[in-house]
C-alpha cells in the first residue's frame, strides 16, 4: 500500500492517471501532456507500474498504458480501514458539532 501512495504523491503521476481513466494512451501520447523530458516520463510511468496502477502493453515499438483501477481502490479501502472508516456504511456519518465558547 505505500507503494501506491508514494506514487499518488507526485502530481504529475495524478495527471497520467487522470487522463489514463478516460482510455488507454501511448507513451508518446502521455508524454506530451508535459512539459518534462521523456526519461523524466519513463520513470513516472515506472513508478506507477511499480506501484501495480497502470498495466503497460507493447504493440510494436509503442507502449501503451492502461489504467488498473482495482489496485487504487484497493489502496483506499486500506487507507479507510487504517484510519476506522467504515467504507460498507451506506448512511453519511455525521460530524461531531463544535461548541463555541461563550465570550
Amino acid at each position: 500500500m505505500s507503494g501506491v501512495f508514494r506514487a499518488l504523491a507526485d502530481p504529475t503521476r495524478r495527471r497520467v492517471l487522470a487522463l489514463l481513466r478516460e482510455k488507454p494512451m501511448s507513451a508518446g501520447e502521455l508524454a506530451d501532456q508535459f512539459d518534462v523530458s521523456k526519461p523524466t516520463m519513463s520513470a513516472h510511468f515506472n513508478v506507477l507500474r511499480e506501484a501495480g496502477l497502470i498495466d503497460a502493453t507493447k504493440h510494436g515499438k509503442s507502449i501503451f498504458y492502461q489504467l488498473r483501477m482495482s489496485v487504487l481502490e484497493e489502496a483506499l479501502m486500506g487507507l479507510a480501514q487504517t484510519v476506522g472508516l467504515d467504507m460498507t456504511r451506506t448512511e453519511p456519518i455525521a460530524s461531531p458539532k463544535v461548541k463555541e465558547e461563550e465570550a
